[in-house]
């Protein structure tokens, strides 16, 4: 009787590590809801965050929130998203005409950006027309209500997956 020599059976294909997104909400966003609704609507910060968190979990992907009044926690938070996320999703509010820190911070990290935004920039005050970190980003996306922060990770969530089809061996 011959015997034959058994393989080891193959290890499993190592599960991809899910796209880690960063949300980034600037000053005054934790009013929404209740400021200036004909502006900005009535949908609540809590219940885009509870959507986009949906929405990326059912793309198989971790989505990170947070809100802040104080620009250097959002350059904090953009400086630690180096490394541990995939990409930010940002809506700088007023700071989008005056941070050249978060424009910086954008830069600095080399992560790749979207820059959101409620209401559309072009329709309102010509002071309000010029973001400072729009250069910084991928692309900008503005005038849909709640919707653009959905549109904005979509397109996060898309730029992933297409740099990590492009690193794949299989490519």
């Amino acid at each position: 009787m011959t015997r034959r020599a058994r393989r080891p059976p193959e290890a499993p294909a190592p599960r991809p590590i899910p796209p880690r997104i960063l949300v980034l909400h600037g000053p005054n966003l934790n009013l929404l809801g209740t400021r200036d609704p004909l502006i900005y609507g009535t949908t609540t910060l809590a219940e885009i965050d509870a959507e986009l968190v949906r929405r990326g979990g059912a793309r198989g992907a971790a989505v990170e929130t947070l809100q802040s009044n104080h620009e250097g926690a959002l350059v904090d938070a953009i400086q630690a998203a180096r490394g541990r996320c995939d990409a930010i999703v940002i809506n700088p509010g007023a700071y989008t005409h005056t941070s050249i820190a978060l424009r910086d911070a954008l830069e600095g990290v080399n992560l790749p950006a979207v820059e959101v935004h409620l209401s559309n920039l072009h329709a309102r005050e010509d002071f309000r027309r010029e973001s400072l970190v729009a250069a910084r980003c991928v692309g900008q996306i503005s005038g849909f209500g709640a919707q653009s922060y959905y549109l904005g990770l979509d397109a996060a969530l898309a730029i992933v997956e297409r740099r990590r089809a492009e690193r794949s061996p299989d490519a």
